[in-house]
């Protein structure tokens, strides 16, 4: 039986925004079509935040009138973007002679767990994008938001988008998962504060998300994950260029089956701003056993997620988002501890999976950070990562003091 060599492809808001940018889009879909393949595109809303038709703007437009709207009513207007976008979309392949057909997250067969706002994908029925790839039909699904079983209509959160690609992607067994952007593909650093970063030909799933984790926005990590289940390359590349990106697979594998394994330690450098992190001190030796049961089960309570955990005899670490630093220092107050509370603080991070069992690289990365006197607050790390705790204001210096130490802007 003859089967259909299927090809996902993903444009966020930037490759939308303007007609100019959706004939661009057309373009790529009209070649990869020219090149053998059938081709299901998934969209994000049209733009950025302030952009008319953009997710954040349906989001405040809301909240002006209720600052806590109904979830299931939020989750309707925000699922309105990808529709928009995807009608507007399918009408501009059908006016180029490319026959399309748009699909909102329902008719598509993305299931969810009803969780609004944040639903996870159960299952996937493809079978009527399945039935347009067949007849030659391209079909336009709008990203974000599926069903749950009941019948109500569900977001998928942040990177929602490239998570219903990466589902049909499985569904379809597709080929590729192509996710377009506005960037040339997944770079050593952000070129905004590196001007040396380098374009990455090929990662591993797990670099990338790790990289994801600790702060850069190419890719969502469930998207990756999901792929990596089914062993479905990724390929990150820009609607703007003519740039292969970045491939993503598994590490034995390449563009013609070439290994990607690098000498290179470290992939790259990532970030994430706007952390507090909130210190207990534990003076009592019969309360070493009791207060961290106390301290992070009242934090869950109160419905604060808490990350870079560190629990000693005598102090706990740990960090929260900086918008619920007030809060998580209010609940602690309430329970009768009196937490240190620093703001301002940033998480830098180096990711790499060739750096598992290779001593030394925290030496390089104090040594680096030490040379431009930045701090370290606090530190953790993985089999690939290690990620340092520094003030805000030398989060740019230590991006680029580890991107040098590690030379990730050489060709290896």
């Amino acid at each position: 039986m003859f089967k259909l060599r299927i090809v996902v492809q993903k444009y966020g808001g930037t490759s939308l925004a303007t007609s100019q940018a959706r004939a661009q889009v057309c373009q790529i879909v009209s070649q990869t079509l020219a090149e053998g393949y059938r081709v299901a595109v998934v969209v994000s809303a049209i733009g950025r935040t302030g952009d008319p038709y953009a997710t954040d703007t349906f989001i405040n437009m809301m909240r002006a009138v209720n600052p806590s709207p109904n979830p299931r009513e939020l989750d309707l207007l925000m699922s309105c973007g990808e529709m928009i976008s995807g009608l507007i979309l399918s009408s501009h392949l059908n006016a180029m002679g490319i026959a399309a057909r748009f699909f909102n997250g329902a008719q598509a067969g993305l299931v969810t767990d009803g969780n609004y706002g944040n639903a996870h994908i159960l299952y996937v029925n493809p079978k009527n994008v399945m039935e347009c790839l067949e007849q030659g039909i391209v079909p336009v699904i709008a990203g974000f938001q599926g069903t749950a079983e009941e019948g109500e209509l569900t977001t998928l959160g942040r990177g929602g988008s490239d998570t219903t690609a990466s589902a049909l992607g499985v569904a379809l067994n597709a080929e590729f998962i192509d996710i377009f952007t506005d960037v040339e593909g997944i770079m050593t650093a952000d070129p905004r504060i590196v001007t040396n970063a380098r374009l990455l030909n090929a990662i591993t799933y797990n670099e990338i998300c790790q990289l994801a984790r600790d702060g850069a926005k190419v890719i969502h990590p469930r998207a990756v994950e999901i792929a990596m289940q089914r062993g479905i390359p990724l390929r990150v590349r820009s609607t703007f260029s003519n740039s292969t990106g970045t491939l993503v697979t598994h590490h034995s594998m390449g563009y013609d089956d070439i290994s990607i394994i690098r000498d290179a330690l470290i992939t790259g450098v990532t970030y994430t701003s706007n952390i507090a992190q909130l210190k207990i001190g534990i003076t009592e030796p019969d309360r070493q056993r009791d207060v961290p049961l106390k301290v992070f089960k009242c934090l869950a309570e109160a419905s604060i997620s808490v990350d870079f955990i560190s629990v000693q005899p005598e102090l706990i670490l740990f960090t929260v988002g900086e918008d619920m630093a007030e809060q998580a220092e209010q609940t602690l107050r309430g329970i009768g501890f009196e937490p240190g509370v620093e703001v301002n603080c940033a998480k830098v991070a180096i990711v790499g999976a060739a750096m598992t069992g290779i001593p030394g690289v925290m030496a390089q990365v104090v040594e680096a950070l030490t040379e431009y006197d930045i701090p370290i607050l606090q530190s953790g790390d993985s089999y690939t990562n290690i990620w340092c705790l520094v003030n805000r204001e030398h989060m740019e210096q230590a991006v680029r003091a580890l991107h040098d130490k590690f030379e990730l802007g050489k060709n290896n």
